[in-house]
Parts: structure tokens; C-alpha cells; sequence
């Protein structure tokens, strides 16, 4: 299963995802990954998850991010919950790409058994009419 935080800037993604994070690790027997862009979530989400800063890894745009993804699914058949920070400066500001974007993704977490959770700074009245049924607003 695949679910999009949405909200504006300052409106409580990280915070949320934070929270999330730190739920899968408690309820998982498996492995909790969390990708975010840059080192800022060190010191908030339990030690037992696996911070990847994907900056490290020079991956950028949809494709890439969607081939990172599914290499930790390959990888790793005991990952049960990926969270992704900062989705958009990723994968880049154009919010069409989510469309075929979340259809893939969706796809690989039915496949791999892994929730998956972006965050998108954007409200629900932006974000494509397609991607609506994944978004929960902030």
C-alpha cells in the first residue's frame, strides 16, 4: 500500500512522517527505511530505523527514485515500511508525473508486501484527480 501526506510547507508532514516512522519501527518485525534529503531527521526518528540521505546516492526524478525504491524491496525481502521525505524535490515540482509515478509505486508495494509513504508539499486540491485516493492531507 502506498499513501501520500499532503500539505503546504510548515503544515506538519515531517512531523507526521516522524511519528510514522517510529510506529513502524515499534509494531514491525521487519526493517523500517526512512529516504530523506539531507542528514535532518537523525535525531528524531528511532535509531532502529534505516536513514538513507538519497543525496548521497545522486538520485533525482521519478525513475530514479522509483528504481532506488524497488532495489531496497530486491535487497531486502524484510523491509515492511519505506518513508520518503521531501518527495517533490526529488522527483522534481511537476505534480503530472505523480500519476504514473504512484500507479508504479502502488504496484511495487502490492508486490513486495512494504507500505510505502511520501510526502508531498502540495494540498489535495492540487495533486491530481488520479492520485487523490493515496493522499491523506496533513
Amino acid at each position: 500500500m502506498i499513501t501520500f501526506i499532503t500539505g503546504k510547507k510548515g503544515s506538519g508532514k515531517t512531523k507526521k512522517l516522524i511519528e510514522r516512522a517510529n510506529a513502524a519501527v515499534a509494531a514491525s518485525k521487519g526493517n523500517v527505511v526512512v529516504i530523506e534529503k539531507g542528514l535532518k531527521l537523525t535525531y528524531d526518528v528511532d535509531h532502529a530505523a534505516r536513514l538513507v540521505d538519497i543525496e548521497a546516492y545522486g538520485i533525482k526524478g521519478a525513475d530514479a527514485l522509483f528504481g532506488f525504491v524497488s532495489g531496497i524491496c530486491a535487497g531486502n525481502y524484510d523491509v515492511t515500511d519505506i518513508l520518503v521525505d521531501s518527495t517533490l524535490k526529488i522527483i522534481g515540482p511537476d505534480l503530472q508525473q505523480l500519476v504514473p509515478f504512484a500507479e508504479k509505486m502502488s504496484a511495487l508495494a502490492a508486490m513486495a508486501n512494504t507500505n510505502i509513504t511520501f510526502l508531498i508539499s502540495a494540498d489535495n486540491s492540487e495533486i491530481p484527480e488520479e492520485v487523490c485516493k493515496f493522499a491523506n492531507e496533513v
